[in-house]
């Protein structure tokens, strides 16, 4: 079976993105967004996901890391839907409990075709190296919004930002891995619909 690859490029007067996602891949990664911490979140997400990434941002950072990482976010929802295209025969579905020291982190996803976000987790610090903690939110949901996915986080225990946010990332990663397997008791698409959009 072919692998799932996307290309996506996307340059706006704030941001200028090149992403290449490959879903059955080895977890190796080559990312460059600027922000040190963000690209740390990210190669955990293809390492502990084995997705196959390369990244390249340059992001109007003289302002702030909002616009980097929330495109980010946008281009890497795009590439997740690109790849897998129609979605027939994959689980679907993948959830993930991931420890982390003191921390665990919940992760739900449905690839639905239906975007919402639940995200529920607080942190206690406004930065973790040059990466705004307010931006872990942001993120994800112009993730969700741009690939279509039903995604919950909830942080079940915790008190160090660094290891929160690094649970996350891990565990959306192994909950994204499951849910983009395929199962061959699927026939097409694991929806009564017949469609996942």
């Amino acid at each position: 079976m072919d692998r799932r690859k996307a290309v996506i490029n996307r340059t706006t007067k704030e941001t200028d993105i090149h992403l290449e996602l490959t879903i059955d891949g080895n977890g190796n990664s080559q990312i460059e967004t600027g922000i040190g911490f963000f690209n740390h979140m990210l190669d955990s997400f293809c390492r502990h996901g084995f997705f196959d990434m390369k990244l390249s941002v340059k992001g109007d950072l003289y302002v702030d890391s909002h616009h980097t990482i929330e495109d980010t976010g946008i281009v890497l929802g795009q590439a997740i839907k690109s790849a897998l295209g129609d979605k027939k025969g994959i689980t679907r579905y993948g959830s993930c409990i991931l420890p982390m020291d003191e921390t665990l982190v919940l992760c739900a996803i449905d690839l639905s075709g239906r975007p919402y976000l639940v995200f529920d987790e607080e942190f206690t610090v406004d930065k973790v190296g040059y990466m705004d903690t307010e931006m872990v939110k942001e993120f994800f949901y112009a993730l969700t919004y741009s690939s279509g996915m039903n995604l919950h986080i909830k942080k079940l225990n915790g008190s160090n930002n660094h290891h929160i946010i690094e649970a996350t990332f891990k565990a959306f990663a192994k909950a994204l891995d499951i849910a983009c397997r395929f199962d061959g008791r699927v026939q097409g698409v694991l929806s009564t619909k017949g469609s996942i959009d």
